[in-house]
């Protein structure tokens, strides 16, 4: 199916998304760089250690949020949303000694399963008017590089890709700044102008699901993708 979402379209959602987040200061993140080269000590707990002991409110998590279409349904849920959220509460308490911003841990391609992000949930709500469809939500990070892509597919060749710059701020926080964005099909690219930037604590992580929290209190739940994307 070709992607056809206006451009216009995409650079409204991104640019509301971008000015929702917040704002850093370019001083504040620049005084992250030193911070980001620097070695934390390892977690009062394993990552083995913690995923065995919260396997069970994992399960839980992923049991509720299994049925609700990567957060649609939720929306008009709201005892459903306090569910996943006390759950979520659950894994933040496990994950709370954790350093989720190693390159071994957070570096990697993460595919969303649930999250409370309107601008997401909109496109994967309207894609279908635009003779589409939004396949697999990607967050591609690599710490070293300090780069994150966020990716929208919209299969076969389709997809809407935001690149950002990273900085490591804590054993948990992430530091992003949108750098440039594209439309993406079969043939073709279209530049988009993002702007804005923010952080995300990445609550909890194990072998197989991240947890996470950003600047403006949304929540998001990804899992290891079975792949890796390459852009």
């Amino acid at each position: 199916m070709e992607l056809i979402i206006p451009a216009a379209h995409a650079v409204a959602i991104n640019a509301e998304h971008s000015f929702r987040r917040g704002s850093v200061p370019t001083s504040h993140l620049a005084r992250f760089h030193a911070s980001s080269n620097r070695r934390f000590t390892p977690a009062l707990c394993s990552l083995s250690e913690v995923s065995s002991k919260g396997s069970t409110a994992r399960d839980d998590l992923l049991d509720l949020v299994s049925d609700q279409e990567r957060g649609l349904k939720t929306q008009k849920d709201s005892k459903k949303r306090e569910k996943i959220i006390k759950a979520i509460d659950s894994l933040t308490v496990l994950g709370k000694d954790m350093i989720t911003t190693s390159d071994q841990s957070l570096s990697g391609t993460w595919r969303m399963l649930w999250t409370t992000e309107k601008e997401q949930l909109f496109i994967i709500e309207k894609a279908p008017v635009f003779g589409t469809e939004a396949g697999d939500i990607l967050q591609v990070i690599d710490v070293k590089a300090e780069k994150l892509n966020n990716v929208i597919t919209f299969p076969p060749d389709g997809a809407f890709i935001v690149d950002s710059i990273i900085e490591v701020a804590s054993p948990q926080r992430v530091n992003f700044r949108f750098t440039g964005a594209s439309l993406r099909g079969s043939g073709w690219n279209i530049p988009v102008p993002p702007f804005g930037q923010g952080w995300f604590d990445s609550v909890y992580i194990d072998e197989r699901i991240r947890v996470a929290k950003d600047i403006r209190g949304d929540y998001l739940v990804v899992d290891r993708a079975p792949y890796k994307w390459n852009g």
